[in-house]
């Protein structure tokens, strides 16, 4: 019997999302996989298809969203560094594995059971909107400070370091920010202001992230360099190639990452 080709049907691969923001899918888990099976991040990139730049960047993703971190850097030793999942990224392969096995039961009967596919689709379609933002983080909200127009909120990350953000006292209330809830805090590269020992000077800007340089990619115009926090997160900016040249930042440097309070959106799940 022939099929109708414009019949929507049920199929799919696992996504999943975390703070607007896809987390987990069957290609990350590969890579984890990989990394896990070769202890080198440039021989899994490879075995993968994909770029070094790019595995880098999704691990960076995956760690940042992470309650702890997946992938850790190894660097000197007797095998000269490399590249490891923590207990906690083996765990997420494992648990992913079970997620894949349930969905596929899930699929196998879903068809006969959802009357209007169509519309089931568009409002899938709706959920999985994602952020451009490169610097997203989950954490915990630890103060919030109302004042005449504006609210001060300061999120704390699970590593610890704290980011502050200026929101409206209207933002506060529609999003119901409270001590204790979580919230995501989301800052463009753009924003983001790159210096040496920015800790020790008297500075405006409430948030300061300190930590070292782990990776360097110039263009064409601009340079973008990742700073490694604690617990292995990362923070991106982007910064001209006459600031880059100016800083002389390499691979291993002690960094400083600057941004206003007033550039950190802020996101509740």
């Amino acid at each position: 019997m022939q099929q109708d080709e414009h019949v929507m049907r049920v199929s799919g691969k696992i996504w999943l999302d975390k703070s607007e923001r896809a987390f987990l899918a069957g290609d990350r888990i590969e890579l984890l996989e990989k990394i896990q099976a070769l202890g080198s991040i440039t021989k899994a990139a490879k075995a993968v298809g994909i770029s070094y730049k790019t595995a880098w960047e999704i691990v960076d993703a995956m760690n940042n969203l992470a309650d702890k971190p997946l992938v850790v850097r190894m660097t000197g030793g007797r095998g000269g560094g490399g590249t490891h999942l923590t207990p906690e990224g083996q765990k997420v392969i494992s648990s992913f594995k079970i997620v894949q096995e349930e969905h596929q039961t899930f699929l196998s009967n879903l068809a006969e059971k959802v009357e209007d596919m169509d519309k089931f689709y568009r409002f899938l379609r709706r959920m999985s909107l994602k952020v451009s933002a490169r610097n997203i983080y989950k954490g915990t909200v630890s103060l919030v400070k109302k004042g005449a127009v504006n609210s001060e909120v300061e999120l704390v990350l699970p590593c610890g370091d704290s980011i502050v953000s200026i929101v409206t006292n209207e933002s506060v209330e529609s999003l119901e920010l409270m001590e204790d809830i979580d919230a995501c805090a989301i800052i463009k590269a753009s924003s983001v202001i790159l210096g040496r020992d920015l800790h020790s000077c008297r500075l405006s800007a409430r948030n300061i992230l300190c930590g070292k340089v782990v990776k360097i990619v110039p263009g064409a115009v601009n340079t973008e360099v990742t700073v490694g926090l604690s617990g292995e997160n990362t923070i991106t900016a982007i910064i001209t190639n006459e600031s880059a040249q100016m800083l002389a930042f390499v691979e291993g440097d002690h960094a400083c990452a600057m941004f206003q309070a007033s550039s950190v959106i802020l996101g509740v799940e």
